[in-house]
């Protein structure tokens, strides 16, 4: 079965999918043989109709957020003070009070682990569940690897005559720009048509039209062609590479900026209508802007939104080798007032309840602070922010040991973390996709922790 078989097969597959109560029905098989995606239905979840996952590039602190350990030696525990929250016992970082005062909106789960030390891998790790395929060194985007969540559903749902179910914004996830982009962020095995759409602006602010966007014509100029630059840069990296993919990739990309071209799609991406109050009460961060574009795409039906913390001298990455704190100085306000405007807007909007929100990073930071001021990577332990879509609000899940190094009680495995977002939306894992080859995967392996949920 060719590449450009099962993409000509897969469009007869696009039809809604059908759920009453976490039970789908898919239709009857796919043409040329190819065996349909199989759906098991998640028993006692489903009540997100979207996700919003906010991804912290670099990997966050557990120490300097959620997880603070005040009566460990300096060397552990630096220099910040820990504040009490409105949830009695749970104290947060004192550059995050506007979450603090939120904390009955939201849960912690401070038992987050896995054994990877590469940021692209850990970067697979949270958006995937699986751990990449095998190779040496940083890994890159490969069609080898496992598909995103939002693939999964592009394959599982289809994308429909709207917007794609997927989309990123306003950058890939990566530290060292075009074609060193990090596992994960697309659909690996499942082909190009399943790929999100990625919102890459480039310096552009987020919430506007980019510059040479116009709604109502064919978008074939400067756009579409740093689109391609781009694609092309990703397709060398492949260990897999094809001709054929590339151009799939880059047929899907246009595709979907057409979708955008169709007034009134495009809107969704622009914030200028949003009442000023709400767009201050986000920032005027390129990260408090894109949160508030997330809310806007969740409620125009996108199913998946990732939300790339930018990489700019005022928000810098979290990978804080040296200086940690002068740079926690600069990212926690902008974190704290983003993240907690999104879920007041999202509650105030009545959607809270049906949009999950996920806040992670691909792994923590050393327990012991090192000679620079800094932390280094560290999978054995981190903590992770979800809310909504059935999560309650105020608890604490899990926990670490006094240096905050390891998981102490009730550990959570990076793709039992996948499970519960997969679990929130309404799907087990016993949930199978399938590859341009006609082979079916588990979309997750992991069990969802199910005492987060009401």
């Amino acid at each position: 079965m060719t590449l450009e078989r099962f993409e000509q097969a897969r469009f007869f597959q696009r039809r809604t999918f059908l759920r009453l109560g976490g039970v789908s029905a898919l239709g009857v098989g796919l043409p040329c043989g190819l065996p349909m995606p199989s759906v098991a239905a998640a028993d006692g979840g489903g009540r997100a109709k979207s996700v919003i996952m906010l991804y912290m590039i670099g990997g966050p602190p557990q120490h300097e957020t959620f997880d603070m350990k005040p009566a460990a030696g300096s060397n552990i525990r630096g220099e910040f003070k820990p504040i009490s929250t409105t949830v009695p016992g749970f104290q947060v970082c004192e550059y995050l009070p506007l979450l603090a005062a939120a904390a009955k909106k939201y849960a912690v789960i401070r038992s987050v682990h896995h054994d990877q030390t590469f940021h692209a891998a850990g970067v697979h790790y949270n958006l995937t569940g699986w751990q990449h395929a095998p190779r040496a060194g940083q890994p890159f985007l490969s069609r080898r690897d496992a598909p995103s969540v939002g693939a999964v559903l592009e394959q599982l749902e289809g994308r429909g005559a709207g917007l794609p179910r997927s989309i990123q914004l306003p950058v890939y996830i990566t530290q060292d720009g075009p074609g060193t982009e990090w596992a994960g962020q697309h659909a690996g095995f499942l082909g190009a048509g399943y790929d999100p759409l990625i919102m890459d602006y480039k310096g552009e602010l987020p919430g506007t039209l980019p510059g040479d966007f116009v709604p109502g014509k064919q978008n074939g100029g400067t756009r579409l062609a740093r689109r391609t630059e781009l694609l092309q840069a990703l397709d060398r990296n492949n260990a897999v590479s094809h001709e054929r993919e590339a151009r799939q990739q880059v047929h899907f990309q246009r595709e979907a900026l057409g979708v955008l071209e169709a007034a009134p799609k495009w809107q969704a991406f622009c914030i200028d209508e949003e009442p000023v109050a709400t767009r201050e009460r986000y920032g005027g961060s390129h990260f408090g802007r894109s949160c508030l574009v997330a809310r806007r795409l969740v409620q125009a039906g996108v199913r998946m939104v990732t939300v790339a913390w930018p990489i700019l001298p005022e928000t810098p990455h979290f990978d804080t080798h040296a200086d940690n704190f002068p740079t926690m100085k600069k990212n926690l306000p902008v974190m704290d007032r983003a993240v907690s405007a999104l879920l007041q807007d999202l509650e105030q909007r009545g959607i809270l309840d049906e949009t999950l929100v996920v806040c992670t990073g691909e792994f923590g930071r050393t327990p012991v602070i090192n000679p620079n001021g800094g932390r280094d990577h560290w999978g054995p332990v981190y903590s992770t922010l979800l809310a909504g879509a059935g999560v309650t609000g105020g608890q604490v899940y899990g926990s670490s040991d006094k240096q905050g190094g390891q998981p102490q009680d009730h550990p959570v495995h990076v793709s039992d973390f996948v499970a519960t977002i997969y679990h929130a939306l309404g799907y087990d894992r016993n949930t199978r996709v399938v590859d341009y080859q006609g082979r079916p995967h588990y979309i997750v392996k992991g069990q969802p922790v199910l005492p987060l949920f009401a």
